[in-house]
């Protein structure tokens, strides 16, 4: 059934929905830690909350709220790595590090090599100002951290909002658990196979055909190989600008 977003008491909650942890994470680990930098930035709007390189548009009704980050070229896997979840905390500094604590962040933009941080072979990772207070003082700028990939935890099934034209169709896929990205994505009508879908940018994928007036199946694949089929997810009668919640997601 289409997706109902967010009644006004929820904002809070999806603001921060990586949270802060004291210690351990909220999701299996990925990786061993690593170190990289980090900086924040000033959202002086809240239209700043909307778009990026992932292509999750307004973050909040995505369900990633602040709980975000850009990452450098090095890390950003030309946009494969959009959803992911990393847990980060601060080191070696101990008049600015906050101690005992660390954030989960999810990826949702990219940092563009200009000169500076985001150069190669910088490791580095951009954080909304309310996320990088979760474990830094804001007064130090660049703050040297250490992250490790970790699972997402998400709330309800993988979502697809659905756009296109009679000549194709684009499908955004967002509020994707455990590995958090997207590696093959498939689609099918009531009168079609599965159809491969191409990755247009971030997690935008498509493909050239008329699904109209068809029930629409997915079939999504992550990083780590786990593959989930959601059967009839959108009804015959869907239309383009919905977004509709499969029943099924990977495990966290």
């Amino acid at each position: 059934m289409p997706l109902s977003f967010l009644l006004p008491l929820l904002l809070f909650s999806l603001l921060f929905g990586g949270g802060a942890t004291s210690g351990s994470s909220t999701g299996a680990s990925l990786s061993d830690w690593s170190a990289a930098r980090a900086t924040y930035y000033l959202a002086s709007d809240p239209r700043d909350n909307v778009g990026g390189a992932c292509g999750y548009g307004d973050l909040v009704r995505a369900g990633y709220g602040m709980a975000t980050v850009g990452l450098s070229e090095s890390l950003f896997e030309r946009g494969q790595i959009c959803g992911a979840c990393f847990e980060l905390r601060c080191v070696d500094d101990l008049r600015w590090c906050i101690p005992g604590t660390s954030i989960i962040l999810a990826v949702t933009n990219f940092c563009p090599p200009n000169g500076g941080h985001c150069n190669p072979p910088n490791k580095h990772f951009v954080l909304p100002i309310e996320a990088f207070e979760k474990i830094a003082i804001w007064k130090v700028g660049i703050m040297p951290v250490q992250y490790r990939r970790i699972k997402c935890r998400r709330e309800g099934g993988i979502r697809f909002q659905v756009s296109g034209s009679s000549i194709f169709i684009s499908v955004l896929i967002t509020n994707v658990a455990g590995a958090g990205d997207v590696t093959a994505v498939k689609i099918k009508g009531s009168r079609t196979g599965w159809l491969p879908m191409g990755r247009n940018w971030g997690q935008n994928w498509h493909v050239n055909a008329d699904l109209r007036n068809q029930p629409l199946s997915f079939e999504v694949t992550s990083s780590d190989g786990q593959t989930i089929a959601s059967y009839n997810v959108a009804p015959k009668d869907w239309n383009f600008g919905q977004t509709f919640e499969g029943s099924k997601q990977f495990e966290a």
